[in-house]
């Protein structure tokens, strides 16, 4: 017993610490990404290969916003990833990666602007850092991290801690079963969300549908900080 009250205590001491890392993370993320201006964050898989459709599709959409004077937000690793940072780059506009160390995202992709390349050690910061910044979100196919963050931003919108944001989904045939589920069971059987959430998100199948949902969204919200 007295060997798990001292471990216990040592891991109380180390988590004191932590605060100063997670501290210095949410500083320079601040301090880099108030630069930026408005930016779009897009999720999507870190395995889809570059013959892949949607990676084109990602490419694609990430050039048309930043054409549009967007900056894009990405994760910073591969596939969907690297897509979206190389269309930021090809439209001229602001290529951001917020990177983390993972099993299949080992290196940053080679299309993030060196000065807004950042380093995340803890997935909450760098999750604050996505929302935080972005005017909207953009969805391609992924697994459970980007399912992680596009319901993140959905909660975050439906309870109003930030402002309505277009949150699109590409790709009908890969996310038709997840919005059936939702509205059939989340919503009729369950009874587990309201009739007008299921608003809060667009599903379309080609970068240019995601972009003009995103561009007439603008024409009547302003742009703003979420937080």
């Amino acid at each position: 017993m007295n060997k798990i009250r001292k471990d216990w205590n040592d891991i109380k001491i180390n988590d004191s610490w932590a605060i100063f890392k997670i501290m210095s993370e949410f500083v320079e993320g601040y301090e880099k990404m108030a630069k930026i201006g408005p930016c779009i964050s897009i999720f999507g898989s870190a395995r889809t290969k570059e013959e892949n459709p949607y990676y084109n599709i990602g490419v694609e959409i990430a050039e048309l916003l930043a054409e549009a004077g967007y900056g894009v937000i990405t994760g910073g690793g591969p596939g969907i990833m690297e897509a979206a940072n190389k269309g930021a780059q090809k439209g001229g506009g602001k290529s951001v990666g917020l990177n983390i160390d993972l099993p299949f995202e080992q290196n940053h992709n080679p299309f993030i602007d060196p000065e807004h390349n950042l380093e995340f050690d803890y997935f909450f910061v760098r999750k604050v850092i996505f929302v935080k910044y972005a005017q909207g979100f953009v969805i391609l196919p992924g697994g459970f991290g980007t399912l992680d963050e596009v319901f993140e931003a959905l909660t975050l919108i439906q309870t109003k801690k930030i402002n309505r944001r277009p949150v699109v989904l590409i790709g009908k045939s890969y996310w038709s079963g997840l919005i059936s589920w939702i509205n059939d069971v989340m919503l009729h059987q369950e009874n587990n969300i309201s009739a007008v959430d299921m608003n809060l998100l667009s599903l379309v199948d080609t970068a240019k549908e995601a972009f003009d949902y995103i561009d007439d969204f603008y024409k009547t919200h302003e742009l703003s900080p979420n937080f």
